[in-house]
Formats: structure tokens, C-alpha cells, sequence
């Protein structure tokens, strides 16, 4: 049977780029996915670009084409990425401007818009599907809506021989998926194999969390060489099946226990995995190894597509500020706690309205609050955190902090302090019919 090799660039957009250039180098890819898009980066991305309309896109978009473009060229590996974030039609062009910098001519570089549905939700206010009310509550204070789209448009410029395809919002598996139905032809209404591409991508779509990076605990589940940790690829068979591996010799683990890990990661219901393209049926799944840091994929399913599509609405939703400083030695905690205590109190003084507010001794109940053990703690730091209507109201609260440095308690040090916007994440459902992408091609 026929096979297509995918490999996983990236899992977020912050991500190493050196096991994409070993996947681009060793890997003998057809393919290679970067997915560098979590729910509110878009929404920060949107806030860029009203700054800069040249701006909105990945900010390591160039870095990383800089590092992998000569090596895909020369391996005929195309490239499929949602690091258009806010503006794919800035980064196409970024694309082509390293290409021709790096002197590859003809590359042909495709992308999606679409999926900006800011005007759509303004004008239908959908009810919100994780707070109580609907779009219209937040007003003015939206400030992006992006729509989660299928494979069609990516199928659309791999037809149309792109060999690099930029989008905005995408369903996260939709990345993989697309290179799929378009190397196999898969039909829009082939429910099985569609729910199939959506597991693979599920599986990939994190990257080093596959091959055992946010897997690793030490002494619980031990993974060897996390700093050189590779990234994985599939061997994808028309069927929908597929096996997973990563370049050999390289950093982690690849295994069942890693595959099953990562296929129940931000999966509320592993029957019905609803994405822009079908609803995933993860529950037929089988795992089997293959060889050391090589595991089989069998089953998986799904059903046909609903007829919304999620949108994340980026909204405007006040100010954190946010202070910390450090105590140590004998007492440290208890030092920590009066400061928290004291800027607490010189707030309420000021009169400064916090709609929030979280006080952390980080080293003791900051992430924990469960159970402590016996012993005092010697090396502590006290964080305070609140959300505001106003900057100058969240400087406030940093400023306190810093203030504790010399009015007490004693044996303060570090003090550090900041204040920014809060752009806050909302989903909705948009009819799909009201949700028109399209494809756009240029190049180098």
C-alpha cells in the first residue's frame, strides 16, 4: 500500500526549530507541518496587525523558513503551516522574499484567507459557548474572530502545486489532514478515513509531546535525551493507517505508552471529536509497537461534519498588574506573606479598584495547595497579581511591590514588576455556509 510521510515541525509557536531541520535533513519526508497556533495567540496576532499591516504573523515565520526552506528544496518536501496567524497573505510574501533571498526561485506559495469572521460575529452576536451571554455583551471591546477551517483550501493549493501553504485559523489536524486527501484523494464525505486523518493529525499536532517531552517524569516515566529530543513523523497508508516514528538516534521516546498519552491531550469526548471536516471517533483506536521508536496506528473513525463552525473571539477584557519579590532564610515565608499583606492594604488606601486579585508565595501554595510536608521554607517569593480597568490602576499594584523592598519587611530582594492589556479568548459557533475561505497563490 502506498504510503505519505508527514513529519511535525512544531507544537507551538514558540517551539525549537532544530528537530525540524534533522526531520527536513533525515527525516525523507513528503511533508512538513508546522502548527503554531494556540487559542489566543490569533487574538494577539489581530492586535499587531492593527499596528502594523504588515504585521500579524508568526514572528519566527522567517527564522524558521531561513533554516529548513534549502533543505526541503532540495528534498522535495512541501510545507504545509498555520503561521499566517492573522495575516497569511504578509507571511506568503515573507516566505518569498527568504526564498529569494536564499535564491529558490519558482517556489509557489499558497494561502488561505477566510477565516477572519470579525464582521460576521458583530453583525449575528452568537451566544458564547464558554461564559454566559452572547458577543454582543463584549461590544466594542472585540477586537478579533477567527473561524476554525477544514482541509479545502489547503487541498485546493496542494492541487494547485504549491509547494508551501500558509494559513490563519485551521483546525489543528486539518494541517495533516489536507496533505492527506490530496496525495490519496479522499472525498469530503468519506467520514472514515477523514476521522482517521484527524487522529494522525491529533497525534502530531504537538510534536515533542508525542515523543515523550511533556510525557517525562522523572522517576515515574523516565524519557533519555530530552535536549536533543527529536520529533516525530507517520507513514500514512491510503486506509487511514499509519506508523509513527522519529529520526534515528535522536532524543526521546516513542512508544505506546507516549501515543496514548497524547491521544486523550484536550479531548473532552474521544467518540465525538468534532473538527471543521468530520466528527473523529478516537474510541476504535489501536496502538501497537513496531520496533524501538516505531508504533502502528489501526481503527479510528468518524461521522459526518455539524453544520457550524467554531470561531475564537479575541476581546479586550482589562489590565493585569502584576509584582514579586524574593525572601529567603529563617522566617521567609512568614516575611513573604506580611508583604503580600501590606501592599494588599496599601491598595485599599489608594482606593485602586481591582477586579481580581491573586496572592501567590511561590515555593509553597502557588501551583500546590495541597498537603505540605513537614519543614519550614527557606526560599520563597511572594507574587501579587490584579486585574484592572485602567493601566495606570494595574502600575499601581507593581509599584506597591517594589515599594516593600525598603518600607518592609526586611530581607526583601529581586523585586521585579509589570502592566499589560489582557486579550482574552471566547468561543462561538458560526453557520458554516456563513464562512467563505479562500486561496491565493504567488511566487518566489
Amino acid at each position: 500500500m502506498r504510503t505519505i510521510r508527514i513529519g511535525a515541525g512544531s507544537g507551538f509557536g514558540g517551539d525549537r526549530i532544530e528537530p525540524a531541520v534533522e526531520l527536513a535533513e533525515k527525516g525523507e519526508l513528503d511533508y512538513l507541518v508546522f502548527e503554531c497556533l494556540a487559542e489566543r495567540t490569533i487574538a494577539l496576532a489581530q492586535q499587531a496587525r492593527l499596528q502594523d499591516p504588515d504585521a500579524g504573523y508568526d514572528k519566527r515565520l522567517e527564522e524558521r523558513m531561513e533554516r529548513v526552506l534549502p533543505l526541503c528544496r532540495q528534498n522535495g518536501i512541501r510545507i504545509v503551516s498555520n503561521m499566517g496567524a492573522a495575516n497569511p497573505a504578509a507571511a506568503a510574501k515573507a516566505v518569498a522574499a527568504v526564498a529569494r533571498r536564499l535564491g529558490l526561485r519558482g517556489l509557489r506559495i499558497a494561502y488561505v484567507l477566510g477565516d477572519d469572521v470579525l464582521d460576521e460575529v458583530r453583525a449575528s452576536a452568537p451566544p458564547l459557548l464558554d461564559a454566559p451571554g452572547s458577543a454582543a455583551e463584549l461590544g466594542e471591546r472585540i477586537v478579533s474572530a477567527n473561524a476554525y477551517l477544514g482541509i479545502e483550501p489547503i487541498v485546493a493549493g496542494l492541487d494547485g502545486g504549491a509547494d508551501i501553504v500558509i494559513t490563519g485559523r485551521v483546525g489543528d489536524p486539518a494541517l495533516f489532514t489536507a496533505p492527506l486527501a490530496h496525495e490519496f484523494g479522499w472525498v469530503p464525505d468519506d467520514w472514515t478515513r477523514l476521522g482517521r486523518g484527524a487522529l494522525i493529525g491529533h497525534l502530531l499536532e504537538c510534536a515533542g509531546q508525542l515523543t515523550g517531552g511533556y510525557f517525562a517524569d522523572p522517576g515515574a516515566k523516565d524519557v533519555a535525551g530530552l535536549a536533543r529530543l527529536g520529533f516525530p513523523f507517520a507513514d500514512v497508508g491510503e486506509d487511514g493507517s499509519a506508523v509513527f516514528g522519529k529520526v534515528a538516534g535522536s532524543g526521546g521516546e516513542l512508544s505506546i505508552r507516549t501515543c496514548k498519552e497524547q491521544l486523550l491531550y484536550e479531548v473532552h469526548d474521544p467518540a465525538r471529536y468534532i473538527q471543521p471536516d468530520v466528527v473523529a471517533d478516537f474510541t476504535s483506536a489501536r496502538f501497537a509497537q513496531d520496533g524501538p521508536d516505531r508504533v502502528r496506528l489501526s481503527g479510528g473513525g468518524g461521522t459526518p461534519r455539524t453544520g457550524s463552525l467554531k470561531a475564537t473571539i479575541g476581546y479586550r477584557d482589562g489590565f493585569i498588574g502584576e509584582g514579586q519579590i524574593s525572601y529567603a532564610g529563617a522566617g521567609a515565608e512568614r516575611r513573604a506573606r506580611l508583604a503580600l499583606e501590606i501592599v494588599v492594604e496599601r491598595l485599599r488606601l489608594l482606593g485602586v479598584p481591582i477586579r481580581d486579585l491573586q496572592l501567590d508565595v511561590i515555593g509553597v501554595d502557588s501551583v500546590y495547595a495541597g498537603p505540605r510536608g513537614p519543614g519550614e521554607a527557606m526560599d520563597v517569593r511572594a507574587r501579587i497579581a490584579g486585574r484592572t480597568a485602567t493601566l495606570p490602576d494595574a502600575q499601581r499594584i507593581g509599584r506597591e511591590i517594589e515599594a516593600v523592598w525598603i518600607n518592609g519587611p526586611a530581607g526583601g530582594g529581586g523585586a521585579t514588576w509589570a502592566a499589560r492589556e489582557v486579550i482574552a479568548a471566547a468561543s462561538a459557533l458560526i453557520p458554516r455556509e456563513r464562512v467563505r475561505p479562500t486561496l491565493h497563490m504567488l511566487e518566489s
